[in-house]
């Protein structure tokens, strides 16, 4: 099922991919760094069009996204390959496998699929969905037309021609930060330049009304300062202003850095409490779960207006226009909560 794809401009004897900020320039027979990007009969193909490697139905608290629909069940699913090759990637054998296969799916099969397993919405994920961004795009326009919500988990590395294309279908992102976003960890365990282009995404996410998340993979030993905390934080802010989620994530070894410990849960919480200094009203400590401060907490009275464990939504003191029950404070979630809040949302997928 091979694709034009819409994302890249001509110059001289090669192509320059404008899917992601890499901006690779790729002649006649190669192909991108991601590995599904090439050029063929002198265009841009997506060699994973309708193609796909993982399928799942996930928790939307999952992505993490807890302000966006809060307890839906999404149709999770990705390609093969990535703009980015993380040292500690969990998915690293989807993301970093080069090649063109997986099972074939259209976008009329894939939103079938989401519909018959009643989600509520898809998500592009465990890869990098930038790099099969027009797959993504065509498979959300179909969703939109049945009433399904379209998110992404993504690494932020965009351009600004990615943004004006995925405006048409994508309702929300996270947008994952690793290490504090400290550029020679960047340049070293995930081969990207920093955290700059990132940076400019979120604006023009914000610029176009899709709502925004932000994680950070605190990474001990090598991407766990608080100096740099301190510096993406305030860029952040003056991005996404207070009240931006941001969840800061503990890691557990895996790939190629098995070595390393999981991240200390006291660190977790001095970035927590490095971005309620700064302003945020709303950052989480992830992949903790039973930790307090994966709960919502209402900025004005500090009641517990969402009570979490783990994915698991466990008190909802929300009143239907999304106001604290305690003292009717307005709180900064999209959506309602789902009628599958309470319900175990993983499911596998058989395709």
């Amino acid at each position: 099922m091979e694709s034009k794809a819409i994302l890249y401009k001509k110059n001289s004897d090669r192509i320059i991919c404008t899917a992601c900020a890499r901006k690779c320039m790729i002649r006649e027979g190669q192909v991108g760094f991601c590995g599904v990007r090439s050029v063929k009969g002198g265009e841009l193909k997506l060699d994973v069009y309708g193609k796909v490697a993982a399928a799942h139905i996930d928790p939307i608290e999952k992505k993490p996204l807890v302000h966006f629909n809060p307890g839906s069940k999404v149709f999770s699913l990705s390609t093969f390959g990535c703009n980015w090759m993380c040292a500690y990637c969990q998915n690293y054998d989807i993301s970093q496998r080069r090649k063109a296969e997986g099972t074939e799916l259209s976008p009329s099969d894939v939103v079938l699929l989401a519909r018959g397993y009643q989600t509520e919405g898809i998500t592009y994920t465990y890869n990098e969905p930038v790099i099969f961004i027009e797959y993504a795009h065509d498979i959300g326009i179909e969703a939109k037309r049945y009433g399904l919500f379209n998110t992404m988990v993504s690494n932020g590395y965009w351009t600004e021609d990615t943004v004006e294309y995925a405006k048409d279908f994508l309702d929300a992102v996270t947008v994952d930060f690793k290490g504090n976003g400290e550029p020679k960890f960047m340049k070293r365990y995930t081969g990207a330049s920093g955290p700059d282009p990132i940076i400019e995404t979120i604006s023009y996410l914000k610029e176009k009304g899709i709502h925004v998340e932000i994680t950070d993979l605190i990474i001990p030993k090598i991407g766990d300062s608080l100096d740099y905390a301190e510096v993406l934080l305030k860029k952040i802010y003056d991005v996404l202003g207070p009240d931006v989620p941001i969840h800061f994530l503990r890691f557990h070894p895996d790939y190629k850095l098995i070595d390393l410990p999981l991240t200390d849960v006291r660190l977790l919480e001095s970035h927590y409490n490095l971005a309620r200094k700064i302003g945020f009203n709303f950052p989480y400590i992830g992949n903790v779960p039973g930790h307090p401060l994966e709960n919502t907490y209402c900025p004005s009275c500090g009641n517990v207006v969402v009570k979490r464990y783990g994915f698991r939504i466990l008190e909802w003191n929300v009143t239907d226009d999304m106001r604290c029950k305690k003292c009717k404070f307005k709180l900064p979630i999209i959506g309602k909560l789902s009628k599958n809040a309470f319900n175990d949302r993983f499911e596998e997928v058989y395709v």
